[in-house]
């Protein structure tokens, strides 16, 4: 027991060093800096799930969070999203977490303007907080400046008809969105997008804490496809991923090679 309690405790304290980096640095893409490695090929395995998870039903757009913070849904999204983009998919990454954004420090773009811009604006000027990446067909909105009421500016017409018409201009949109256990962003994006997913690293995420993250996006009827599981510890220099579990799809990446989250 006193083994488990202290290797829970480091990885809390690794969480809390990955939060600072991806918050100054963005988040590993090793979708694009290594698109050979096991990870990346995960990462596709991941993104082949989610479309054999829903073949009669086409997603059109779809949010990543967690139960807390520095969980991983950040490195999830984004690496998602480019394997998405690699397939050919017109795909726009969105960075719903206004409170926390990591996106801009990602792909190294400015945060001056961005979803908070369009949504307390009366034009949706969209060229103007969209940016094209280095990834093909791969695009990006960045959160834009912190407002003080996120959850009010998410939970209004003005969202849905954003979301109706980039729908119309891309393949695929994804939210990078808060995690579930913090405040009510996840929940509300939950409501207006083809699906949810929620990352769980291994030896971090709370078994409590994910079921009520579970449970609150089932309250407001949030559709659940799957939960990843990430940060798993890697025996015989094997990762694990692939495989279905208790209704959902597991995709799992190697803790050796999770460099942030």
């Amino acid at each position: 027991m006193a083994n488990k309690l202290t290797t829970w405790w480091q990885n809390r304290k690794d969480k809390s060093k990955l939060d600072d980096q991806s918050m100054q640095k963005g988040v590993s893409l090793i979708t694009v800096s290594d698109p050979k490695s096991t990870i990346a090929e995960q990462f596709r395995t991941i993104r082949t799930n989610i479309q054999f998870s829903q073949v009669d039903d086409q997603l059109r757009t779809l949010s990543f969070t967690s139960s807390g913070p520095s969980e991983g849904k950040s490195t999830v999204s984004a690496n998602i999203a480019v394997t998405f983009a690699d397939q050919g998919m017109k795909t726009l990454l969105i960075d719903a977490d206004m409170r926390r954004p990591t996106i801009h420090q990602t792909f190294q773009i400015p945060n001056r303007k961005g979803l908070t811009t369009i949504l307390t604006s009366s034009k949706n000027d969209y060229d103007s907080v969209i940016v094209k990446t280095k990834v093909a067909n791969l695009s990006v909105m960045p959160s834009g400046p912190v407002p003080p009421n996120p959850s009010e500016l998410l939970n209004t017409h003005k969202m849905d008809q954003i979301i109706e018409e980039l729908s119309e201009q891309y393949d695929l949109i994804i939210f990078d969105a808060p995690p579930v256990g913090s405040v009510t962003d996840a929940q509300i994006i939950g409501t207006k997008v083809d699906g949810s997913i929620l990352v769980v690293p291994q030896g971090i995420a709370l078994k409590g804490a994910v079921l009520q993250a579970k449970d609150a996006l089932d309250s407001v009827h949030a559709r659940i496809i799957g939960t990843i599981m990430n940060r798993v510890s890697r025996k015989n220099g094997t990762g694990y991923y692939g495989g279905y579990y208790g209704g959902y799809y597991g995709g799992y990446y190697g803790k050796n090679e999770d460099k942030k989250n």
